[in-house]
């Protein structure tokens, strides 16, 4: 039976409803500010790449953000460049530079969340934690936050238990824990798999459903399912989450050649209807 103290949790949750861009990566950043605008989703989780995607169409820092406002859709998160984590030398300075940049232009949409992931590089711990560290500096210096998202598919970065112990380490109050259920789902700590998370360490929320089985011809991890699709137990996700009392917004990042290949006013009422339905039902 449905636990009724839990209904005004999810009821913020349905207010608190973005649109990942990657869900529609074929759609022009421009676009798909307008889609996630008209489909009624509460905001949009930007990335790196389409801040780029706009300066290789000619476009500055100042057009991006006056693009952004002019939409009149609310930013939830701000993805940085990838990489960082495990960066060394030049390549760390230019990422931490990155960042900043990111910062700038999350504070001037009034968005106060940065979010970062591991990538493809891998390396020792230590130098993770000291980069998360300074990562932390940055975001604080402008007054934001930064999340970190594990992947499960990554070659040591891959589990609930490593990302909590980074974060541990790091220790870092501007640095928190961006929580996927597709990843939490893979890498075995689907449902109530993060019961033992404080709810205070989780900064951000990302969604999308799993395939019950592999799809032919379809790599993770964009092999990633409309919720009430797939695997993942929602009541058991969202209820969690009331019951830390996740103040967040919730980012749906399905990417998907399928949904890719749908008109993308489509995908993304697809996408809303089904997480709305998903949470009156919780």
């Amino acid at each position: 039976m449905p636990d009724l103290s839990l209904q005004p949790h999810f009821q913020r949750f349905a207010q608190h409803l973005a649109l990942h861009t990657w869900t529609l990566e074929t759609t022009t950043f421009a676009e798909v500010l307008h889609v996630a605008r008209d489909a009624g989703w509460n905001a949009v989780e930007i990335r790196r790449s389409d801040v780029k995607q706009c300066y290789q169409a000619g476009m500055s820092r100042d057009d991006v953000i006056r693009l952004i406002r002019e939409s009149g859709i609310a930013v939830a998160v701000a993805g940085t460049e990838y990489g960082l984590v495990f960066a060394e030398g030049d390549e760390r300075k230019r990422l931490l530079a990155a960042l900043d940049e990111t910062c700038v232009i999350a504070k001037a949409v009034g968005c106060s969340m940065i979010m970062t992931a591991t990538g493809q590089a891998s390396g020792r711990l230590d130098i993770a934690v000291a980069n998360m560290r300074a990562a932390g500096d940055v975001v604080a210096a402008h007054g934001l936050r930064i999340a970190y998202e594990y992947s499960s598919a990554h070659q040591t970065m891959n589990r609930l238990e490593i990302a909590r112990e980074l974060h541990a380490r790091v220790a870092h109050p501007a640095f928190g824990l961006l929580l996927d259920t597709y990843h939490l789902e893979r890498s075995g700590a689907g449902g109530r798999g993060f019961a033992e998370v404080p709810g205070e360490h989780i900064f951000a929320v990302q969604y999308s459903d799993v395939p019950p089985t592999a799809p032919p011809g379809m790599l993770r991890p964009t092999d990633r399912l409309t919720p009430g699709q797939g695997r993942v137990r929602w009541a058991e996700v969202f209820a969690l989450l009331a019951e830390k009392n996740y103040q967040g917004y919730l980012s749906y990042e399905a990417p998907n050649p399928v949904l890719w290949a749908r008109p993308a006013a489509e995908a993304a009422r697809e996408g809303l209807m089904a997480t709305r339905a998903l949470l009156a039902a919780s």
